[in-house]
């Protein structure tokens, strides 16, 4: 999902904004938030609301986000939208689209393993990969029925070739959105 938000907001012209990317920063950086997040991450478990909405508040308030922005890996529980709801009313925003890639879980061990073998992440072992999984069925699986319910939830196949898929996802966004694309 990181490689399609990079591709997605350079072709619409906004920023991408990963919570993971976001949490290695703050972890790197060493700011309290990030330490806070570090022992959560080590584990493979979702980083507490607290911490993972304040980092998001921290990083939407910057004047590269004022123009539109595609959050990746955010929200992921019911109180991250209603959290994120409020940060969008006070700026008097509202989200265009929310997407979800759909993948079976075995693909996406098998990506993430792969990903494993070219980084040098701490949580992409085989073992983490699987409790976030379970986490995410938990979890998530409750923010994509919300959002289906306001009418503003597209999924899209997320397996195929990285060309492909971006495709299918800006097609997507273009029938909702109305939005120019580069390159289409």
């Amino acid at each position: 999902k990181g490689t399609q938000a990079e591709r997605i907001s350079d072709r619409l012209g906004v920023v991408a904004i990963s919570t993971g990317d976001i949490f290695r920063a703050n972890v790197r950086g060493g700011t309290p938030l990030g330490v806070a997040a570090r022992k959560y991450m080590d584990n493979g478990d979702f980083v507490p609301d607290s911490v993972t909405n304040e980092m998001v508040r921290n990083r939407l308030s910057q004047d590269d986000a004022k123009e539109g922005f595609l959050l990746d890996g955010y929200p992921r529980t019911v109180a991250q939208v209603d959290y994120l709801d409020g940060i969008l009313a006070a700026v008097e925003q509202k989200l265009g689209v929310v997407l979800q890639l759909t993948a079976d879980d075995e693909e996406i061990v098998s990506r993430l393993l792969g990903r494993a073998m070219e980084t040098d992440r701490s949580d992409d072992n085989e073992s983490v990969i699987r409790h976030r999984l379970d986490l995410y069925h938990q979890q998530t699986e409750a923010v994509v029925a919300k959002y289906a319910g306001r009418g503003i939830l597209t999924e899209v196949d997320g397996i195929g070739g990285i060309e492909d898929v971006t495709d299918r996802v800006l097609g997507n966004i273009v029938d909702v959105l109305r939005v120019p694309v580069r390159g289409l």
